[in-house]
């Protein structure tokens, strides 16, 4: 009884620390969010400017990470929100809206009036309701420097029908947060963890919120039983049972001053709501058996066709005192929460055209490819390690798993399938974390983020495809060489920094010798990319442009000179660039 009662006591004291610990972040970051929104609120009037509904046709977006990739419930398309990327001196956030057509293969920028503020690492749930809605909870946005955080705790809907955005205001609500993890469960959606970072100071939530799609009400969950210590960045799915399943995740406490050290987790719980009990939850840690993922972080989640969670990628972080190693992975993993399984995800490999012959009329039958994706009797992955030489000579060890090798190609003859198989390439998404994962009609796709070469951060764009029915091999839908990749050096002086923004290189040289040496001073600009149109390439290199006018206008200058002046140095170097001067003029025009 006497042990019953202390475990009680001590329950409430975590529960008060953690009280406290949020209050005191409350009061420390309350200075930093304040400078910030002063930030959010320019990008905002500059986002006020569009009054109307406008889709245009364009390139792929540019390279980013934690952004949301959902499929559209009722139409083939995907549905890009969001994001980061970071060139080396400067942060940039997007609030951009972009749709993939998947059977035509083409991109679509969609501009709508009053949009939610930049962010990156929210959560973006789809449900059907109306036509569809893509309902977006939290994230943050960061300084230009990186070095200050604001975590937002609004939640917006995109009515995909009207193409409209719409924030839903009530209040009872998660404190802002980003990291965290939500998912549709019946008629309410369910969010799970998270962090709120400052200059000094974090926390980790292991809170647990609903909001109903009805009464557009939130209410906070008491689940009984033990639950996941707080974290970040975990899996979060619905299983077929309707239950809810957690995995894994990121967290770290300071072990001393400005030491902190991070944990990557691998336990499992089951979040179980009991029926005829409304508003009771109860929390069971579970052990599931099969080939489990290795500890990793930034992995990224999907659920596939059977009702089974997809698990991508990710980074296993060695961390000492003063340094930071990580491991990046391509891998896959399947849970089955029917059996309470992993599975490693094995490719087969693409069958040669003779093969596809002999077996003829049965190879049509659609169910014939349809297997379990678990493991089963397929050979074991293999690791391969390979070492990336960044610019500055630092090497950087990558852990590639490839999966069981394959026919590759087609052969002219039996003879041959051997010698092609073994020399040619095989096509799949590099080892990466914190990249964006969506399944429709059976096809993952794979979308951007992130890995490291020594200090330097490389930021993807490309897009991969896998038929999760076939499990045969990746397709290259947008690819990408990360050695074109803009990288700025950091600069030794802190006000150089600021003042030169993503721009970099001298910052003594005036007007009059940058005109002289265009030629020269051309690869300090964003490049306008092959076939993009001038109102992409202003959407994707604004901030860049603004801080270049801000750099070149007195510091009293208007915004909306500054604005001005930003655009028409974006428009000549468009102009420059030989990428269409007539449509560049009319495009500005318009705006």
């Amino acid at each position: 009884m006497g042990k019953k009662g202390k475990e009680k006591k001590k329950g409430r004291g975590a529960e008060k620390t953690a009280a406290k610990m949020e209050k005191k972040m409350s009061k420390r970051s309350r200075k930093e969010e304040d400078d910030l929104e002063a930030l959010i609120a320019h990008f905002q009037t500059l986002d006020a400017r569009k009054t109307k509904i406008t889709e245009t046709p364009c390139s792929p977006p540019s390279a980013r990470l934690n952004a949301s990739l959902s499929a559209h419930p009722e139409k083939d398309e995907l549905i890009l929100f969001g994001g980061e990327y970071f060139n080396g001196q400067k942060t940039f956030l997007y609030n951009e809206l972009y749709i993939y057509n998947i059977r035509k293969d083409t991109w679509t920028k969609v501009d709508i009036p009053s949009p939610p503020p930049r962010r990156c690492a929210h959560q973006a749930v789809v449900v059907p309701q109306g036509g569809g809605q893509l309902w977006v909870f939290g994230g943050e946005f960061a300084s230009p420097d990186g070095e200050q955080f604001y975590h937002y705790k609004d939640l917006w809907v995109l009515h995909l029908a009207t193409k409209t955005w719409e924030q839903v205001r009530s209040t009872g609500g998660p404190s802002g947060r980003s990291g965290h993890r939500m998912v549709a469960w019946k008629r309410q959606l369910v969010l799970f963890g998270g962090f709120h970072e400052s200059a000094r100071d974090y926390i980790y939530y292991s809170d647990v919120y609903a909001f109903s799609l009805d009464t557009f009400t939130w209410s906070k969950l008491s689940p009984s039983g033990p639950g996941p210590t707080p974290r970040s960045g975990c899996q979060m799915s619905v299983t077929p049972q309707g239950s809810i399943v957690i995995y894994g995740g990121y967290s770290k406490q300071r072990v001393k001053k400005d030491v902190d050290r991070g944990t990557q987790h691998s336990d499992m719980f089951l979040l179980k709501h009991e029926e005829g009990s409304e508003g009771k939850w109860v929390w069971t840690q579970i052990s599931p058996s099969g080939v489990k993922p290795s500890p990793r972080s930034g992995f990224s989640v999907a659920v596939a066709p059977n009702h089974q969670t997809l698990l991508f990628g990710g980074v296993c972080d060695k961390e000492e005192e003063e340094s930071l190693e990580g491991v990046f992975f391509n891998d896959l993993y399947f849970y089955d929460a029917t059996r309470n399984r992993w599975f490693a995800g094995q490719l087969k490999g693409p069958r040669s055209e003779k093969k596809k012959r002999r077996r003829g009329k049965a190879e049509e039958h659609p169910g014939a490819d349809r297997q379990e994706l678990g493991p089963a009797s397929a050979p074991e992955p293999l690791e391969v390690v390979k070492e990336v030489v960044a610019e500055d000579g630092t090497v950087v060890t990558i852990k590639q798993v490839l999966k069981a090798p394959g026919l590759v190609g087609q052969s002219p003859s039996e003879d041959e399938d051997s010698a092609l198989e073994s020399s040619s390439p095989r096509v799949e998404p590099c080892p990466r974390s914190s990249a964006m994962l969506a399944v429709k009609h059976g096809l993952l796709f794979v979308y951007g983020g992130m890995f490291e070469a020594g200090d330097r951060q490389v930021t993807l764009n490309d897009l991969y495809c896998l038929d999760l029915h076939r499990m045969e091999e990746w397709k290259a839908l947008v690819e990408m060489d990360p050695k074109t990749q803009e990288w700025l050096e950091e600069t030794d002086s802190d006000d150089s920094s600021s003042a030169e923004g993503a721009e970099g290189g001298d910052e003594d040289q005036d007007e009059d010798s940058e005109e002289e040496n265009d030629e020269e001073q051309e690869p300090r600009h964003p490049e306008v990319a092959a076939g993009e149109q001038y109102v992409d390439y202003l959407a994707r290199t604004e901030q860049h442009w603004l801080q270049l006018a801000h750099d070149n206008l007195e510091p009293d200058a208007k915004e909306k000179k500054v604005l001005k002046v930003a655009q028409a140095m974006a428009k000549t170097f468009f102009n420059d660039s030989g990428q269409g001067a007539a449509e560049a003029s009319s495009e500005i025009e318009g705006q």
